[in-house]
């Protein structure tokens, strides 16, 4: 992590924000920050409120309490500075789109009509397809690549409008070992690289392990941000989930598992955690 990554303000921060979707509360009291030039990682299990965290970064919820600013502001005046990969995208492989061609589409997601090629917007595919490796398969069928292939053109496509934030929502699924940490290692160095704030969505930890700046856990309508090792913790996770848990570091894995004990950690008192969101 570079050492001037917090010497300006986060590109997104988030306070004591609730949201409530269909009358029933979705998450309660989340606070936590985003910074040019880190990775992080917003870890929990299925169903637990992440891409719901996601869209309402995106706007596409209202919080029912708190704030999001994004670049020191409230809302979001600039869309356009915010780049997504949605969880799934249905690829046809008889759809006669070449990945270049998806690349260079995400140019014009704020546009109506088709543009006129250009130099200039072939340069800026060019580049983008350089910075995410796919220079190799740039002119095959988009739906004709493998899993980890495609996520590098959806990747490039979310990036070459150069936003300040990318949120991805559980790009890993369904990727082979091989593609994960390719993947992961990828978007590492584009954060690092490119001083682009990064937000990736999962519900196994061990992936990006090694790669995290910080970490945004979530579970149980509440969420702990910070290091990984203060919020990968026994008693950080037992307020979280509201019952006693166990990490269990293994070979460099991490297991998070219900302990044989019935031991409760009293919210608030027990448990104090480094830029946390109050827990239950």
């Amino acid at each position: 992590m570079n050492s001037d990554t917090y010497n300006s303000g986060p590109v997104l921060a988030i306070s004591k924000m609730s949201i409530v979707l269909g009358g029933n509360e979705i998450l309660h009291d989340v606070n936590f920050e985003l910074h040019s030039g880190e990775f992080s990682g917003l870890i929990g299990p299925n169903g637990s409120g992440k891409t719901t965290l996601l869209r309402t970064i995106l706007g596409f919820h209202r919080p029912a309490e708190g704030s999001i600013h994004f670049e020191g502001k409230s809302g979001f005046a600039n869309r356009r500075s915010i780049g997504y990969v949605p969880q799934k995208i249905l690829l046809d492989p008889d759809v006669p789109v070449r990945a270049r061609d998806l690349v260079e589409l995400g140019l014009d997601g704020h546009r109506l009509g088709i543009r006129l090629p250009s130099k200039e917007r072939r340069r800026q595919v060019d580049d983008m397809l350089h910075a995410v490796n796919a220079e190799a398969f740039a002119d095959q069928r988009i739906g004709q690549l493998s899993g980890g292939q495609q996520q590098r053109i959806l990747i490039a496509h979310a990036l070459i409008r150069r936003p300040r934030l990318l949120l991805l929502d559980e790009p890993l699924a369904n990727l082979d070992i091989r593609s994960v940490a390719e993947v992961v290692n990828l978007l590492n160095q584009l954060a690092h690289q490119q001083r682009i704030a990064i937000l990736l969505s999962a519900h196994d930890i061990n992936p990006l392990m090694g790669a995290m700046d910080r970490l945004v856990y979530v579970a149980n309508g509440h969420a702990a941000s910070g290091p990984v090792n203060e919020v990968i913790d026994d008693k950080v996770l037992s307020t979280l989930y509201g019952y006693h848990v166990d990490v269990i570091r293994v070979h460099g894995r991490i297991l998070i598992t219900t302990g044989p004990g019935d031991e409760y950690f009293e919210p608030g008192r027990d448990c104090v955690t480094p830029e946390t969101s109050s827990l239950p």
